[in-house]
């Protein structure tokens, strides 16, 4: 079977804004975290968010989004567009020296379609009545548009589809595209995820479920409020933005002389059958879709696995059942070897493009030889009631400072609600 490789990478996120930007500031354990400022949190026991920061001059201004056609989009779709035309400069494609655009497809996760435009159009048709509904509200707020507009906007005319899977919905359309790949159906898939729902409504519904951080709203402490694995740890940080990954068949990538960053090398997914929203706490579900990459990747040595890109999220229950999970893939002092970060602690969680985001930084990290790290982590969380099946979270968290290291193979693991669990592996060329 032949390889899959990686070739171009675009991204937006509370860190930065484009694969250079965001990854430096990633790199250097920078917090993109902060109070809320796109409406009045005030009502919110929750006021912190990773909010993407000065869009329209990057996106716009940089060329990667058409003025005209952005006024026809929601947000969520923008933010995947210039990360898709960032991924495909990056990969080396111009308009004179493309590939059979009838074998590019096209695949984006995303967990809600535009929470904004859906709320904006229900206020008028509560106020004003259907009549004054805008005539784009459909277009503009269905999930699939951010993968249609990808489509559309870079002349793809593969297969174009959406994955909505919760916080997995990225990660399982990169394993779907690298599937895509392997079947013959592509021979170059734009492959990521997008996200766009920092709102009062979104806030307020994860607010109610309890899921949220909520006592790191002050100003000198919002910066500090995602802090996976740390024992004050209180609730995750809603993120947005987008990352998209250009795959291809590596005889495609070697055939016009390509830059490669790593080889996209396995997929495994699985479901909790649990609850629709907290994670099984045997870790049963993550470890079968761990082994089930591995087993995809054909890694049978685990100790070349180096590195981990953690979920990590913050909440109690995710980082002590993903936690138990590594130990009982790898065992405890295999576990103990792997450099583990979660980059949540700095760009929040962005739901369903979070796994293209996090898969990103992944590959940057191999391409590079550097572990980022896990931001705000002051205490280790050792205490744990062994009634309840709890483990210390005593592994290698990279905490607060990147290091420099060879990563040979790599993981990269999301778990969203509903039990959806989805793991990819990447491996150094």
């Amino acid at each position: 079977m032949e390889k899959v490789v990686v070739t171009g990478i675009g991204m937006l996120c509370a860190n930065g804004n484009g694969k250079a930007a965001a990854w430096e500031s990633i790199k250097a354990g920078k917090p993109g975290v902060g109070r809320i400022t796109k409406f009045d949190p005030s009502r919110l026991t929750c006021q912190v968010a990773g909010e993407v920061k000065g869009f329209e001059v990057y996106a716009i201004g940089g060329g990667l989004l058409d003025k005209r056609e952005a006024r026809h989009m929601a947000l969520f779709s923008q933010y995947a567009v210039a990360a898709a035309v960032e991924a495909w400069r990056d990969a080396g494609y111009t308009e004179e020296n493309k590939p059979d655009m009838d074998r590019v497809g096209t695949m984006i996760g995303n967990g809600n379609g535009s929470f904004e435009v859906t709320g904006d159009n229900y206020k008028i048709l509560f106020e004003r009545g259907p009549e004054r509904l805008s005539p784009l509200a459909i277009p503009e707020l269905i999930p699939n548009e951010a993968a249609g507009n990808v489509s559309i906007t870079i002349g793809a005319k593969g297969p174009a589809q959406v994955v909505c899977t919760a916080c997995a919905s990225s990660t399982d359309a990169l394993g779907f595209s690298l599937d895509m790949i392997r079947a013959g159906r592509a021979d170059v898939m734009i492959a990521g995820g997008t996200e766009a729902a920092i709102l009062e409504f979104t806030i307020g519904g994860f607010m109610k479920m309890k899921a949220l951080s909520t006592h790191y709203n002050d100003e000198d402490k919002a910066s500090t409020a995602s802090r996976p694995f740390d024992k004050n740890r209180d609730g995750f940080v809603m993120g947005e933005g987008a990352a998209v990954l250009i795959l291809e068949s590596e005889s495609h990538a070697k055939a016009r002389g390509a830059r490669i960053y790593c080889e996209l090398a396995g997929y495994g997914a699985s479901s909790d059958a649990y609850h629709i929203t907290a994670p099984d706490p045997s870790g049963d579900g993550a470890v079968k879709a761990i082994k089930a990459a591995l087993k995809d990747a054909g890694v049978t040595d685990l100790s070349t696995v180096d590195y981990i890109n953690a979920h990590g999220t913050s909440t109690h229950l995710n980082d002590q059942m993903e936690t138990k999970a590594f130990k009982r893939v790898f065992g405890e002092e295999g576990a103990k070897a792997i450099n583990i970060s979660s980059t949540k602690s700095m760009h929040g969680h962005l739901l369903g493009g979070t796994g293209a985001l996090e898969a990103a930084i992944t590959a940057l990290a191999i391409h590079e030889g550097f572990v980022p790290p896990t931001i705000n982590y002051e205490t280790p969380d050792l205490e744990v009631d062994t009634e309840k099946g709890e483990v210390p979270l005593d592994l290698n968290y990279t905490p607060n400072v990147g290091v420099k290291r060879e990563i040979r193979v790599a993981l990269s693991s999301s778990l969203g609600f509903g039990g959806h669990n989805g793991v990819l592996v990447l491996r150094h060329v």
